[in-house]
C-alpha cells in the first residue's frame, strides 16, 4: 500500500488542506466506499456505486435508489422505512379480518 498506512484513501491529498480535514475526509470515504454496503433489493455485498449526490446504483440487480450523500442508509431514512414496514403490516392485518 506504499506510504499511505495511516491515512488510507485520503493519501493523495498529501500534506494539503490540514489533517482534521483529511480525517474527516477518510471517514466519510471509507464507509461511502466500503465492500460491506448491502444493496436493499437483492442484499449482495459491494455491488453498489454512487451515481451523483444521494442517488445509488446496484450493478448486480440494476436496481437504483436513493439514500444519503455519502451513505447508503440515513438513519432518518432507517425510520422511515421501518414506520412504513410497520404501516403496511397493519394494513395487511386489517385486510385479513
Amino acid at each position: 500500500m506504499g506510504k499511505t498506512k495511516k491515512v488510507g484513501i485520503t493519501g493523495k491529498y498529501g500534506t494539503r488542506y490540514g489533517s482534521v480535514n483529511r480525517k474527516r475526509t477518510k471517514i466519510i470515504l471509507d464507509r461511502m466506499k466500503s465492500k460491506n454496503n448491502k444493496c436493499p433489493k437483492c442484499e449482495t455485498k459491494g455491488s453498489i456505486h454512487r451515481i451523483s449526490t444521494g442517488i445509488w446504483y446496484c450493478r448486480k440487480c440494476d436496481a437504483k435508489f436513493t439514500g444519503g450523500a455519502y451513505s447508503i442508509l440515513t438513519e432518518r431514512g432507517a425510520e422511515s422505512f421501518r414506520i412504513a414496514k410497520r404501516k403496511q403490516r397493519e394494513i395487511e392485518l386489517i385486510e385479513e379480518e
